[in-house]
């Protein structure tokens, strides 16, 4: 039994549609299908009629959904409590934030953040991007920075939480550079000679945006998937040892376009996309445990410029 099968299975009763749940836990709808039927595996009996459109709960599920709802509501007192007799200092602030902002942007933006506002005591929770969403919902972090894009925007109420624009990331493709300096692979390829291709797992919040590079090409590419990995620390590994191209941030490869060992698969001002670097708070009305240092940080990064 896992806590996340009864995350979903609310969801569920919540939106009445597969599709619409899977999309908002950011995960496949295969894959939501699974942990529904996982947790009725569990329960020993449907809790979903699937004969119905939209979809129904039995009446096991009635009965499940308003336990389920009593069981995550307790789970997240109990947390709050415990939070409560941490010994953390006050001036540590806790960030949570997706890996691959974790990995290239966050220690960049720290550096910079000590010449305008001063040091920084922080805690990085690295995660993927819907359960760093979800710890800023529960009240596991202070703030939440990711990535924002108006085709998959992050399912967080402008009523109860607030935003500030970090900056912007621009995902492009890349691959290793030849020993003539061009890449080892260019886009868009040939239809007779598809270009091996490095892409993000099922789900993955980059995946998505390339995605949408793909689906916005004026020609075809021509792409033969060979790997996937949730990171974008995992893909550029493999580009650099020459297995194929992948769609990256610019941030996780500013050292190795720098030395020359990746370079851009596409020609200059195509097939990419920009997207934006956000950071999230609760309002200060709903917020649980507003640290001094993460107030004044944000009203730093508030002011002007």
């Amino acid at each position: 039994m896992e806590t996340k099968w009864l995350e979903d299975f609310v969801s569920l009763a919540e939106t009445r549609s597969f599709s619409r749940s899977a999309q908002l836990r950011h995960v496949t709808q295969p894959a939501f299908s699974r942990r529904i039927q996982a947790l009725e595996a569990w329960a020993g009996t449907d809790l979903v009629d699937r004969s119905s459109y939209p979809t129904r709960l039995t009446p096991a599920g009635e009965t499940l959904h308003a336990q389920a709802l009593e069981v995550l509501g307790g789970l997240q007192v109990a947390r709050n409590l415990m939070r409560g007799h941490r010994a953390v200092g006050q001036d540590m602030i806790e960030f949570a934030v997706p890996h691959n902002l974790a990995f290239a942007f966050f220690p960049h933006w720290v550096t910079s953040l000590k010449r305008s506002f001063g040091p920084v005591k922080s805690r990085l929770i690295a995660l993927n991007v819907h359960d760093a969403v979800l710890r800023l919902a529960e009240g596991g972090c202070d703030l939440l920075i990711s990535y924002h894009h108006p085709a998959q925007p992050l399912q967080l109420s402008s009523d109860r939480y607030e935003w500030l624009s970090l900056g912007e990331e621009r995902i492009a493709a890349y691959a290793k550079a030849g020993p003539d300096g061009e890449p080892l692979f260019r886009l868009p390829g040939r239809s007779s000679e598809r270009l091996p291709f490095l892409g993000y797992a099922a789900g993955a919040y980059l995946g998505q945006m390339v995605d949408l590079i793909i689906k916005q090409a004026d020609t075809p590419l021509q792409l033969d998937p060979i790997y996937e990995t949730d990171m974008a620390e995992g893909l550029k590994a493999m580009a650099l040892e020459g297995h194929g191209l992948a769609f990256l941030p610019a941030s996780a490869v500013r050292k190795e376009l720098k030395a020359r060992q990746l370079v851009p698969a596409a020609p200059s001002g195509g097939l990419e996309l920009t997207i934006e670097v956000r950071i999230y708070r609760e309002r200060t009305e709903f917020a649980r445990h507003a640290k001094p240092g993460a107030l004044a940080l944000w009203d730093h990064l508030r002011g002007p410029g």
